[in-house]
């Protein structure tokens, strides 16, 4: 079995080639659908899909597969000791409107960790890279992610209106910034940058949208648990997770103390 140093180099150079590929109909897909709750998906995704599914499983035959525009599986999926888990474009929506915020989100999983994962942001060309061992980067230069140890002085990335919900037991500090980003995967490979100090995810969110993110915190030295505290464990039967906090280790305890503690209507998505 591939090191996970040797995984995060073809999920580099995928994640590349597919967001190269899709940019070409970035602002101007075609054949958009609407899944429901789920958001929309154009023919774009579905393309990338494939071109990931083709090129990763020919280099790995023994990981199993994962992804949001492929059925799952999951009965198969489970019997591998790593996965792929991947969103082929998450942040449909911004890529429809022509917002530079989607990303191609690529992770590794090995006996329930996240262990590798890329993100790449093909509007700004910006890649996101970490993996157990090796470490994190931000287009080849280290990152860390926040040592900001202060909820008065942080600057989260998310909806500023769930921080403003009257159901939080104790309100969030006035002076605490919250900017949104489209991306779930972006705003996770924002936080292991160390742009932005933390996020909640709220609600169940699908282990696609977030394995890579998982990484590449956890490779920058930030900590990303579900909305307890409580380890993220993937390559599950039912692929997702209950809300998730990932932050700089200094501030990750104190998101999770009001989170934890929090009515339960305010996490809900």
């Amino acid at each position: 079995m591939q090191s996970a140093a040797l995984d995060l180099q073809l999920l580099e150079a995928a994640a590349r080639d597919a967001g190269r590929y899709a940019h070409q109909w970035f602002g101007k897909p075609r054949e958009v659908q609407s899944k429901g709750a789920a958001g929309p998906v154009t023919e774009v995704d579905f393309a990338v899909d494939a071109m990931l599914k083709e090129r990763l499983r020919a280099a790995r035959p023994d990981y199993g597969w994962l992804s949001e525009e492929t059925p799952d599986d999951h009965a198969a999926r489970i019997g591998f000791k790593r996965s792929f888990s991947l969103d082929p474009i998450d942040g449909t929506s911004a890529f429809i409107q022509g917002a530079p915020e989607y990303t191609i989100s690529v992770g590794v999983i090995e006996d329930g960790r996240a262990i590798a994962g890329a993100i790449y942001n093909p509007s700004t060309d910006q890649m996101f890279l970490g993996a157990e061992g090796v470490g994190a980067t931000h287009n080849g230069t280290p990152m860390y992610a926040s040592s900001v140890d202060q909820l008065e002085a942080a600057h989260l990335v998310g909806d500023p209106r769930r921080f403003a919900d009257k159901r939080w037991p104790t309100p969030w500090p006035r002076s605490m910034q919250v900017t949104p980003r489209q991306s779930i995967a972006l705003r996770l490979a924002l936080v292991a940058a160390g742009a932005f100090d933390g996020v909640i995810l709220f609600g169940w969110k699908n282990e696609w949208d977030i394995s890579a993110g998982a990484a590449i915190i956890e490779a920058a030295g930030g900590r990303f648990t579900d909305a307890l505290g409580n380890p993220v464990k993937f390559n599950q039967p039912d692929p997702r997770a209950p809300g998730v906090v990932a932050a700089g280790a200094a501030l990750h305890p104190l998101i999770i103390e009001r989170a934890s503690s929090a009515a339960p209507g305010a996490l809900k998505s």
